[in-house]
């Protein structure tokens, strides 16, 4: 399901003039080219990044400007000022691009040539000063972008910017991401709702809302054999739980379940959805609560939200596909529960069946159990533990008058104990800077119950995702104080108030 990053594109725009004739002009040239196949060497760089001809004129800005917004294939640009660029020249470009933008400040030359130094030299390496005078522009336009600052051929800034370019990538998914709501909200819960039309708006994605009918129909139309080859991967790929084998008093539950997939994938696959939603309220015709064939379509990269929540559903189908080749999972969560010592409190992350296996420490147990609420069969899911490490929770909250992404920096720890009797996926996490401040503060923020649980991204690249959206981000790290955060949030209900027209 993951989208493949093959015929994705990050423009690199170098900005000069002529002033600085034509032989400093094809240095340049010659340089940026130079550059540009150093990135594409680079394994911390997943997106083709295209060279473009130095742009010398408004005309020619404006031009690459329009040609990058209109381009499919592109899903953002790098500008570099070689030399100096009088940044009027792009004031109507930039105005009309709507592409993420890297502004990368850095120089061709990594050290000062001290005994050959000369004018020419320093005429030809002008980004010193030049880039300070695009980046100003940018400023008083209220352009958003990145700034990656450094020498190009540094290993820090190649994972840097491609970093950004799988930001990038993940936005151009929300650009294009449809997400089917089965079902509706979960009754009188708000923070898994909100404004579906301002959200297409802000961020690009459709929400639009279906019925159980629409995957029963698909369910009816399997053949035995579909079923029998799910059921063999699951075999395969899960330790099954003794009810569950061909012999055993649930194997009906497994055959039911491995149905719900089939039929689910096939919906989504028709309907060209990235991401969906579903609600135990409103089940329709199937037979159990979707479990695994939740958890495998995670696992395959596509979004999913509890009880209706399409925004957590969104936002993970996108950081799938930023985690795209990089170590760790990525997983729809839930704060569900704590534990409380005099020494430490932790948070026990889970949810009634959907948790990712691809956050497991191991091989899963595939299990069936009763759900207790629904009304429905027992169910069949994926259980495991999830390994130590850094980690990141994330939420996107609906404010009335924007949205609001919310971090919280984690390091997940092994179980204290076995849990023989918790029939559900699990991780157990430290929340920085300790549960007390962070718990007060991710209240405060009006975080959501839901969230987005990484191992694999940094709280960076959704730094970098608001900024690209447009959008209010608060962090709750080790530094967090619960006095300097209060502020925080009164100083940016008055910024987003005053300078929304901008955002």
């Amino acid at each position: 399901m993951i989208q493949t990053m093959n015929d994705k594109e990050i423009w690199f725009v170098t900005g000069s003039q002529h002033l600085y004739g034509p032989e400093t002009l094809e240095q340049v040239a010659k340089n940026s080219q130079t550059i540009v196949e150093g990135f594409n060497a680079s394994s911390h760089i997943p997106v083709n990044i295209v060279y473009k001809p130095t742009v010398k004129t408004p005309d020619e800005i404006t031009d690459v400007c329009q040609e990058a917004s209109a381009d499919k294939n592109c899903i953002g640009i790098i500008t570099w000022m070689h030399t100096f660029s009088p940044a009027k020249m792009w004031i109507k470009g930039l105005s009309i691009l709507n592409k993420p933008l890297c502004h990368l400040h850095t120089q061709f030359n990594a050290e000062v040539p001290w005994k050959s130094i000369d004018m020419d030299f320093m005429n030809l390496n002008q980004s010193a000063h030049g880039d300070r005078e695009f980046g100003h522009m940018m400023t008083r336009m209220r352009k958003n972008r990145k700034i990656i600052v450094g020498h190009w051929e540094v290993e820090r800034i190649q994972e840097k910017i491609g970093n950004w370019t799988r930001v990038a990538l993940g936005w151009n998914e929300f650009q294009n991401l449809k997400v089917a709501r089965i079902g509706d909200n979960m009754r009188e819960v708000s923070v898994t709702d909100g404004d579906k039309v301002e959200a297409q708006l802000r961020f690009g994605f459709s929400v639009n809302g279906y019925d159980s009918s629409d995957v029963t129909s698909h369910i009816n139309e399997l053949s035995d054999q579909q079923v029998s080859e799910l059921i063999k991967t699951y075999e395969s790929e899960y330790e099954l739980a003794d009810a569950l084998l061909e012999s055993g008093s649930k194997r009906q539950s497994l055959i039911d379940a491995a149905k719900i997939e089939l039929g689910l994938r096939s919906f989504l696959e028709e309907g060209g959805f990235g991401a969906f939603t579903d609600t135990f309220e409103n089940l329709g015709e199937l037979k159990q609560l979707p479990g695994i064939a939740t958890q495998r379509l995670m696992a395959d990269g596509y979004g999913f939200g509890g009880e209706g929540d399409w925004k957590t559903s969104a936002l993970l189908r996108a950081m799938k596909v930023m985690a795209t080749g990089i170590e760790g999972g990525t997983s729809f969560m839930e704060d569900y529960t704590y534990h409380f010592t005099p020494q430490k409190a932790y948070v026990m992350g889970s949810h009634m069946l959907e948790i990712c296996p691809s956050i497991a420490d191991k091989k899963p147990t595939c299990e069936v159990h009763p759900l207790g609420i629904g009304g429905k069969e027992d169910p069949v899911r994926l259980v495991f533990n999830s390994p130590p490490g850094r980690a990141i929770n994330v939420s996107l909250v609906d404010l009335g008058n924007r949205f609001r992404l919310i971090v919280n920096e984690v390091e997940a720890v092994v179980p204290m104990g076995e849990l023989p009797k918790l029939p559900v996926a699990r991780v157990l996490w430290d929340a920085k800077p300790d549960l007390e401040i962070a718990a007060t503060a991710w209240i405060l923020a009006g975080g959501a119950h839901h969230t987005v649980y990484s191992q694999a991204l940094t709280t960076e690249f959704i730094e970098d995702f608001a900024e690209m959206a447009g959008v209010e981000l608060v962090v709750i790290d080790k530094d967090t104080t619960i006095r300097q955060f209060k502020e925080l949030l009164h100083a940016n209900e008055a910024y987003y108030h005053t300078f929304q027209n901008y955002m």
